[in-house]
């Protein structure tokens, strides 16, 4: 029933990789594995989301404002607008919406 699983630290990094650690009804938690100089293209959250760098250094663009976030940073933004991430280093973060 219980169970520890590594899937941040054994998920590699090539280009863009997503995954889905966990979702509810209400719920989801995103993994994303950006490799340093790819990006997560546009696009929009269907939800409001937090964002939660794990480790690395992203670019995260929304209404035309560039935000530096760096590992163990947090940062919230609103369903339904236009946003779009860049890596600067191989980074993870999680999305959580």
């Amino acid at each position: 029933m219980y169970q520890i699983k590594e899937t941040i630290i054994n998920t590699e990094f090539k280009g863009l990789t997503p995954v889905k650690l966990a979702s509810k009804d209400a719920c989801e938690t995103i993994l994303i594995s950006l490799e340093k100089g790819h990006d997560f293209p546009e696009h929009t959250s269907p939800r409001d989301a937090t964002l939660v760098v794990l480790e690395g250094d992203i670019k995260f663009m929304i209404n035309e404002k560039t935000y530096l976030l760096l590992k163990h940073q947090v940062f919230n933004f609103p369903a339904n607008i236009k946003h779009w991430v860049h890596a600067n280093e191989n980074s993870k973060f999680l999305i959580i919406r």
